[in-house]
């Protein structure tokens, strides 16, 4: 058991997180008493105890990465960098480096990042200073969230329910009195969608007549003559249909998700999905005929006990389907998921050979004209690796750009809806959230909409969507 003492040291959460990069919750302890007092022997060889004289955030971290790399051998990729977007922090850097090469020295030699993943930070930023379009002070984001789905995947942790027996009807008109409100709210501010992502869940576990009637509402609703790109996350195949498609396209979007996270049959079968690759091939099929302009799919690395070379199989497979975007996510085994419970330390033991599927990912990507455009990090990612969005170039995700920056209001509307408020005089956000149940969500509706009203469109105090 290793036991950590962090002293005086600022930002102990991060400290906490990056003992997680090297080793399971389970084999370290924080300790809350100093362990060195008046006449204290050396340190036993399993405890890190930072130095009084340390108080910069930073400094402490270097500090608990060292003593951990030396105990354990391990020197993780992403060094000391904790946080969700890596590619934020160096076009931070870049704006005061003034060049990209400096970037990538800082981010190797201060936060001892390796020389493979600083290069990803790199080509993902250099690809979003062109794809990203500057924008007015009166675009907003808007995610709209269908919180139902066929059944429940393996490594899910998300505030999803099953779609049998669920009150949908209940639940669709909740929401679209949520897009009423927001929209004429919108009106008044002169603020208008640049995207909209119809996200969940799955939405379309919702029949064609369901879609077309919420969709009919957001267009009656917003103005969408700025809307650049308007996506629904069609998810798992076996809940698409010609019908849905048709019903998606004609009310507007022109993007769309497939999601098979892996065509390998017996992977499907182990991480609860009911669909097959076949079906994945024909959802792809009925949308080139629907006309969609950019489909993208997503796959994951490290499911359970799925190979690396099913895992590349499962990728080329895709990729014959021709999508303009693919995100390769590494498996995020969470809090609440039955994998989580079923084995705690999946994500250590299988890190090594995830962080191989990544690489090669990576590597086939680029090959075939694809470039990475934005990048993530979650908590608990097998091997402590990164969730990237590929695209050919012209067909990234700007809804997804933008969530990554953090410098636009992007409003969320439905159960679990965390909206974030973008405030241009101190360059910050403030989060807006609606309740996670989607039954409670029906009951506290009118609840949902006095937040929106006092949390994002009150005058009082300035909230703008300037970038």
């Amino acid at each position: 058991m290793y036991e950590l003492y962090f002293n005086r040291a600022p930002g102990t959460y991060n400290l906490q997180e990056m003992a997680r990069m090297f080793l399971p919750s389970s084999e370290f302890r924080i300790l809350d008493v100093d362990p060195l007092t008046e006449g204290t022997k050396p340190l036993p060889e399993k405890m890190i105890r930072i130095p009084d004289d340390i108080t910069d955030k930073n400094e402490a971290k270097s500090y608990l990465f060292q003593q951990l790399s030396a105990l354990t051998g391990q020197s993780p990729d992403w060094g000391i960098l904790t946080g969700v977007r890596p590619v934020k922090l160096a076009g931070d850097m870049l704006a005061a480096a003034g060049s990209l090469e400096a970037v990538k020295e800082r981010l190797q030699n201060e936060y001892y990042v390796s020389e493979a993943k600083a290069n990803l930070i790199i080509s993902t930023l250099q690809t979003q200073k062109i794809a990203m379009p500057e924008t007015g002070p009166s675009l907003v984001g808007l995610y709209i969230g269908i919180p139902f789905c066929p059944t429940r995947c393996l490594y899910c942790s998300f505030p999803s329910y099953s779609i049998q027996g669920a009150a949908v009807g209940a639940y669709i008109e909740a929401l679209k009195k949520e897009i009423r409100f927001t929209g004429e709210k919108m009106r008044e501010k002169g603020w208008r969608p640049e995207s909209v992502y119809i996200g969940g869940g799955t939405p379309t576990s919702l029949t064609s007549e369901e879609l077309s009637d919420l969709m009919d509402v957001i267009r009656s609703s917003f103005d969408l003559k700025d809307c650049k790109e308007y996506t629904v996350e069609a998810g798992r195949p076996d809940t698409i249909t010609e019908e849905k498609l048709i019903a998606i396209r004609r009310s507007g979007a022109d993007r769309i998700s497939i999601n098979p996270q892996s065509m390998n049959p017996e992977t499907l079968k182990r991480i609860g999905r009911a669909h097959t690759p076949e079906q994945v091939i024909g959802a792809f099929r009925l949308a080139r005929a629907v006309d969609f302009s950019v489909i993208n799919a997503d796959v994951i690395a490290g499911l359970l006990d799925e190979t690396q070379e099913e895992f590349s199989d499962s990728l080329n497979e895709l990729l014959e389907q021709g999508p303009e975007n693919i995100t390769v996510h590494t498996l995020s085994v969470k809090r609440g998921s039955q994998l989580a419970e079923i084995d705690d330390k999946y994500s250590y033991r299988t890190g090594t050979q995830v962080g191989s599927m990544v690489a090669d990912a990576y590597q086939c990507l680029i090959s075939k004209g694809y470039r990475p455009y934005y990048l993530y990090r979650q908590k608990q990612t097998t091997g402590n690796h990164e969730n990237i969005g590929y695209a050919k170039p012209g067909a990234e995700s700007l809804y997804n750009m933008r969530i990554m920056e953090e410098n636009q209001t992007v409003i969320a509307l439905g159960a679990g809806g965390g909206s974030k408020v973008y405030k241009q005089k101190d360059k910050r956000l403030e989060r807006v959230f609606n309740v996670s149940n989607y039954q409670i969500y029906i009951d506290r509706i009118n609840e949902m909409l006095l937040r929106k009203e006092a949390g994002i469109f009150d005058d009082r105090e300035e909230t703008t969507c300037q970038i």
